[in-house]
C-alpha cells in the first residue's frame, strides 16, 4: 500500500532539506487550493487536501521525518518495529531508550542484564517511578482552538505474561547469585601507599538483586518484561498551540518495586490553517472585497472558528483596515475566556481593464473634489500629505 503513495517531499513540493517554515508555507498553499469549502463537490481536490494533511503531519515531526527520511512510507507505518524488546521500539511514536525503561522497572539489570540498568548504584529494591512515554500527534487548526479527543499509538512495557515477570522458563525459579551469595553486593579491595582499601559496590552478576536465572524465559529473554503496542486516547485541551506537550499523569511504564507509574508525554503539531492565522489566543485573516464593495460599502459573511457571521462593511472603508469580533477568537487554557478574531481588509484593484472600463474610471476620477495630495508637484515640493507622512517617519 505504501508502495502506492507519492514522496511527501513531492505532495508538498519542497526539497528533502526544507526548512521547518518552507514546509509550513508549502502546505499551507496547497491547503488554501485544495480546501474542501473551496471546491465543493470536487473529489479530486478533496484527496489532494488530504494527501497534502497527510504529507505534512509527517514532515512537521521531528521524530516521524527522521524515520520518514531512514525508511520511507514504512518508517511511519504504526506496525513499523512491532515485536518484544529484539524487535525495536521505532514506529510507535515514541522514543525509548531501553536502559531507562528497564531500569526503573528492576532497579538496575535483571537476572544477569546489569547491562540495561545503566550501572545504578541506588538501591535496586527501592521504590522507582516508571520512565516516562514521548508520542506526538498533529492536529487541525480548528481541533487546536475547541480542543479534541485523539488515539495515539505507543509502545507500553508490561510483565511478560508467560513468566509472570520473573524473567524464569516455566518450571524453574531464580537461584541465588553466586558471585556475591544474594548480597546483591560485593567487597572489593585495593592495595594502595596508604595500605589496602576496601569499598562495597553493586554486583554485576545480578544487577543488585541477589539472584540470576539461568534458565530464562524463552519470550522476554529473561528479562521479565515485553514490549506491547496500544493505542491509547488522550483528552487535547481547548487552547493548545502548536509545538506544546500534553502531559498525562500515570499514563507511562509502569514503576518498580511498588513505584509510581510513569507519564506519558505528547507533543501537539498543529497544522496550519488555509485563512487563519493565530496570535496568542488571538485570530486574524483576510477578506478581500472589490473597490465598489469598499467605497459603496456593503453586507459580508465573514468566516468563523464558529461558522460564518454577518458584517455590515461600511462605505469608505480603506485597504488595509481592520475591524474585530470580539470573543470570537480561541478558547484560552483553563477556561479563562477566548481571544478576539481581527479582520484585515483587502481592496481587489481590478486588472486589465477594456476600454469602456476605462473611460467610465477617468469619468468617476474627473468628478472627484477632494484628491489626495500625496504627489510630487515639480520635482522638489512634496504634498501636504506626502510631507506630513516623511516627517512622522522621521
Amino acid at each position: 500500500m505504501a508502495d502506492n503513495k507519492r514522496d511527501y517531499y513531492e505532495v508538498l513540493g519542497v526539497s528533502k532539506g526544507a526548512s521547518d517554515d518552507e514546509i509550513k508555507k508549502a502546505y499551507r498553499k496547497l491547503a488554501k487550493q485544495y480546501h474542501p469549502d473551496l471546491n465543493p463537490g470536487d473529489a479530486t481536490a478533496e484527496a489532494k487536501f488530504k494527501e497534502a494533511n497527510e504529507a505534512y503531519e509527517v514532515l512537521s515531526d521531528s521524530d516521524k521525518k527522521a524515520r520518514y527520511d531512514q525508511y520511507g512510507h514504512a518508517g511511519v507505518d504504526p506496525n513499523f518495529g512491532a515485536g518484544g524488546f529484539g524487535g525495536g521500539f521505532g514506529g510507535f511514536g515514541g522514543d525509548f531508550d531501553l536502559g531507562d525503561i528497564l531500569g526503573s522497572m528492576f532497579g538496575g539489570g535483571f537476572g544477569g542484564f546489569g547491562g540495561f540498568g545503566g550501572g545504578s548504584r541506588q538501591n535496586p529494591n527501592a521504590p522507582r517511578k516508571g520512565s516516562t512515554i514521548q508520542t506526538s500527534v498533529t492536529i487541525s487548526f480548528e481541533e487546536a482552538a475547541k480542543g479534541c479527543k485523539k488515539k495515539v499509538n505507543i509502545t507500553k512495557v508490561e510483565k511478560c505474561d508467560e513468566c509472570g515477570g520473573n524473567g524464569c522458563a516455566k518450571g524453574s525459579s531464580p537461584v541465588t547469585c553466586q558471585t556475591c551469595g544474594g548480597r546483591g553486593q560485593v567487597n572489593v579491595q585495593q592495595r594502595t601507599p596508604f595500605g589496602v582499601m576496601s569499598t562495597t559496590k553493586q554486583c554485576s552478576a545480578c544487577g543488585g538483586k541477589g539472584k540470576t536465572i539461568p534458565n530464562p524465559c524463552t519470550k522476554c529473554k529473561g528479562v521479565g518484561a515485553v514490549a506491547k503496542p496500544q493505542t491509547v486516547e488522550v483528552d487535547i485541551p481547548a487552547g493548545i498551540d502548536d509545538r506544546q506537550a500534553l502531559n498525562v499523569r500515570g499514563g507511562g511504564n509502569p514503576g518498580a518495586n511498588g513505584g509510581p507509574t510513569g507519564d506519558l508525554r505528547v507533543n501537539v503539531n498543529v497544522r496550519p490553517h488555509p485563512f487563519f492565522e493565530r496570535d496568542g489566543f488571538d485570530v486574524w485573516c483576510e477578506v478581500t472585497v472589490t473597490y465598489a464593495q469598499a467605497a459603496l460599502g456593503d453586507t459580508l459573511y465573514i468566516p468563523t472558528l464558529d461558522g460564518k457571521v454577518k458584517y455590515e462593511l461600511p462605505s469608505g472603508t480603506q485597504p488595509g483596515e481592520v475591524f474585530r469580533f470580539r470573543g470570537r477568537g480561541i478558547q484560552q487554557l483553563q477556561g479563562r475566556g477566548k481571544g478576539d478574531q481581527y479582520v484585515k481588509i483587502v481592496v481587489d484593484v481590478p486588472k486589465n481593464l477594456n476600454q469602456k472600463q476605462k473611460d467610465l474610471l477617468r469619468q468617476f476620477d474627473s468628478t472627484l473634489t477632494n484628491k489626495p495630495k500625496n504627489n510630487i508637484d515639480d520635482g522638489t515640493t512634496v504634498g501636504e500629505e506626502k510631507r506630513s507622512f516623511f516627517d512622522r517617519f522621521k
